[in-house]
C-alpha cells in the first residue's frame, strides 16, 4: 500500500473529490483527517472508515482555523505526512461583478488558506525529515472562462506558490505538487449546472469536444493521482503542475470547432 502508515490531512473531504481523496488514502493504508464545514455528512465519511479517521469542523476563511487544523491532527494522531489542498469555493464572477467581498473570500479559501495550512505543516514536515503538499488546482489556472475571474486568479496564484515552494524547500525533502483538474462530475456539479440551466442528465450528454474519453471524470479518478503524488512512490519529483485533463490544451482547436 502506498500510504501505509502514512496520516494525510485531506481539506475539504466531506463531500465530492476530497471525500474520494480521503477514502482512496484510507484503502492504501493512511490515517486522514475528515475537514469540512457540515459536521454531519464529515461524521458520515468518518464513520464509514472507522479509527482511521478523525474529524475537524474548521471555516478555512478564518486564519486561526488553518493553524487549528494542523494542530488537531497532530494532537490526534501524533505525525503529518502529507497535506491535500483540496477545500474551495467555486466562484462565479467575471471584471462587473468580482466586488471587494466576492473577490477577497474567494482569494482567503482558495490561495490564503493553503499557504497557512502549509506554514502550519512546515516545522513537522522538518522534523520527520520531509512531507508532501498536493494542491488541488484548476485547469482554469491557466486561463478561465469568462464567468470565474477570481476562481481562476486563486487558481493561477496557487500554481505560482506550488512552484516557488518547490523551489524553496527541495532540499529539505518537503515536495509540492499542483494537480490542475478537469471537468470532474460531483454532486455540486450536479446541482450547479442544472441551476444553470442545462438538463437532467447533462453529464451524459457533454459533447466529445470536451471529453474525448465520451465522460467526465470522476473524483475517484482524481483520487488515484492525488494518492501517488502524496506518496514516496512519486518522490523526489517536486514542483510539478500536472494537468489531469483529457486533452493537451496547447495547440488544440477542437474546443473552438476548427
Amino acid at each position: 500500500m502506498l500510504l501505509e502508515n502514512k496520516v494525510i490531512l485531506v481539506t475539504g473531504s466531506t463531500t465530492g473529490i476530497g471525500e474520494a481523496i480521503a477514502r482512496r488514502c484510507v484503502a492504501d493504508g493512511a490515517k486522514v483527517i475528515i475537514h469540512g464545514l457540515e459536521e454531519e455528512l464529515a461524521k458520515e465519511v468518518a464513520q464509514s472508515l472507522g479509527a482511521s479517521s478523525h474529524v475537524v469542523i474548521a471555516d478555512l476563511a478564518d486564519p486561526v482555523n488553518c493553524e487549528l487544523l494542523v494542530r488537531s491532527t497532530l494532537e490526534h494522531f501524533g505525525r503529518l505526512d502529507g497535506l491535500v489542498n483540496n477545500a474551495a469555493v467555486m466562484t462565479r464572477s467575471n471584471i462587473e461583478t468580482t466586488d471587494v467581498a466576492t473577490f477577497d473570500r474567494t482569494i482567503a479559501i482558495n490561495l490564503r488558506a493553503p499557504l497557512l495550512l502549509i506554514r502550519a505543516a512546515m516545522p513537522q514536515f522538518r522534523r520527520q525529515g520531509g512531507g508532501a503538499v498536493v494542491n488541488i488546482g484548476s485547469m482554469n489556472a491557466l486561463c478561465g472562462e469568462p464567468n470565474q475571474l477570481a476562481y481562476a486568479m486563486a487558481k493561477g496564484g496557487l500554481m505560482t506558490m506550488t512552484r516557488n515552494l518547490a523551489d524553496a524547500h527541495g532540499t529539505e525533502k518537503i515536495r509540492f505538487t499542483q494537480l490542475n483538474v478537469g471537468w470532474t462530475v460531483t454532486a455540486s456539479e450536479r446541482v450547479r449546472k442544472k441551476m444553470e440551466g442545462l438538463p437532467e442528465d447533462w453529464e451524459n450528454r457533454v459533447p466529445k469536444r470536451y471529453a474525448p474519453s465520451g465522460r467526465l471524470l470522476t473524483p475517484e479518478q482524481v483520487a488515484a493521482h492525488v494518492v501517488h503524488w502524496v506518496s514516496d512512490e512519486f518522490a523526489p519529483a517536486s514542483g510539478v503542475v500536472y494537468e489531469l485533463e483529457q486533452y493537451p490544451m496547447i495547440g488544440r482547436m477542437g474546443a473552438y470547432g476548427l
